[in-house]
């Protein structure tokens, strides 16, 4: 808890809330941090050229392949302590546990930081982990700056973490040997109610919903709100505001509860109270476990702003951002999580991540899985985000006995518990 404490000063804000954008100075000196903690725990650091950090401890069969385990410390813009840095600092924990208990690891063992999960500063989550799977298109890092205006290349320059081109960045960032990846386990809170609500103690994550951005602008000739009749107007807030709830009725006409639809960016131009507003740009937010649900979500908002557009006279763009890939995880890693979660006596349950995490594009590369433990009241990506310390423990625990069970001696069988 002490070390959540310490890594939660190393902020923007002050407590309860936290803020930590990648590559600011606060991210470098949590990093340092981080290094310094897989050192003490007898690990190997290193870094790729995008800033994913790795602590290894090798196994005794170099031929085995690696089990990893990991999550991110960037945050959003006052967002808790738990989010992400426990699968950092629950990881490193995990395995220094093992080595003090005398553990030999047939396979080696990875604890990981990867670079910019959260989509807070370039508007695009996960490109550590794109980068290292293969995923990430070179003209991203170009094309999504922060509201300075900086893209990904000159802030990871700006910290050490060089390369000349875009391209240089996602050639260097690749995983050489994908299939070497013999298992991925992420560590996370929840960032919902479901575990509290049922009285669980872990989650057995099976999928992770995949997320879209749709982005559209509307556009008008505007007006004096008090001089512009409304028979001459073309307003694109009102086209906007059509469109949300058309979105809205697209997400609920699946009938799926894991189909969720956000207008979560709205930016009107000019926001003033006495003027009619000349453009309003939409970031959409489309997600779900099944993707031909979710496209099919997609097509009806594409469709519906085009129509929309037309009937109100309105000039309009429309673009789909990104579309990542549902992640559907590996039995054999559900099961290590079952067998540790019972091990230590936890209530689990299987269930869905709404949340996409780092693990979803590793999942594309190797059998992959997460863990997650409660959220109180659901809160995440908040100042008031708080996970019990005896959950935080119990998460560690699991994770601890998950990595023996995919990373131990070959003879020990994943489902013989008695071995462990």
């Amino acid at each position: 808890m002490s070390q959540f404490d310490y890594l939660a000063t190393h902020s923007d804000c002050s407590r309860p809330g936290v803020t930590r954008l990648v590559f600011s100075e606060r991210d470098v000196e949590a990093r340092a941090v981080l290094k310094d903690w897989m050192r003490q725990a007898g690990l190997t650091v290193r870094e790729d050229v995008m800033g994913n950090t790795f602590g290894r401890w090798e196994g005794s069969d170099s031929g085995a392949g690696t089990v990893m385990t990991g999550s991110h410390s960037d945050t959003v813009v006052l967002g808790g302590p738990y989010d992400g840095a426990l699968g950092v600092v629950g990881g490193i924990a995990a395995v220094n546990t093992l080595r003090k208990l005398g553990f030999k690891p047939a396979k080696s063992i990875e604890a990981i930081m990867f670079t910019t999960e959260e989509a807070s500063r370039f508007s695009i989550p996960c490109l550590g982990s794109q980068g290292m799977t293969g995923f990430l298109e070179p003209e991203v890092l170009d094309t999504f700056k922060d509201e300075n205006g900086t893209s990904f290349l000159e802030a990871a320059n700006a910290v050490g973490f060089s390369a000349k081109t875009a391209q240089e960045y996602a050639d260097k960032a690749l995983l050489k040997n994908p299939g070497d990846i013999a298992a991925f386990v992420e560590l996370h809170i929840e960032q919902g109610p479901a575990l509290e609500a049922e009285g669980k103690d872990i989650g057995i994550v099976e999928a992770i919903m995949a997320p879209s951005l749709v982005r559209i602008k509307f556009t008008g000739k505007g007006g004096h709100g008090g001089g512009m009749p409304m028979s001459y107007r073309n307003d694109p807030s009102l086209a906007a505001s059509e469109l949300a709830l058309r979105i809205e009725e697209a997400a609920l006409a699946t009938g799926a509860p894991e189909t969720v639809a956000t207008v979560g960016l709205w930016d009107q131009q000019p926001n003033i109270y006495n003027a009619v507003p000349r453009s309003v740009l939409l970031d959409i937010d489309i997600r779900d476990s099944d993707k031909a649900r979710r496209d099919g979500v997609i097509k009806k908002t594409l469709d519906a702003a085009e129509e929309i557009a037309e009937k109100r006279k309105c000039g309009h763009t429309k673009e789909l951002k990104f579309e990542y890939p549902v992640a559907n995880c590996d039995e054999k890693v559900l099961t290590a999580i079952q067998n540790a979660a019972d091990l230590v006596g936890a209530k689990s349950k299987r269930m869905i991540s709404r949340a996409y995490h780092d693990s979803a594009f590793m999942a594309q590369i190797a059998p992959t899985a997460m863990i997650f433990v409660p959220s109180k009241n659901g809160l995440s990506h908040h100042p008031d985000e708080h996970t019990a310390p005896e959950d935080l423990a119990r998460g560690v625990q699991v994770l601890a006995l998950t990595l023996a069970q995919l990373a131990g001696p070959s003879s020990v069988a994943a489902s013989d518990k008695s071995e462990l």
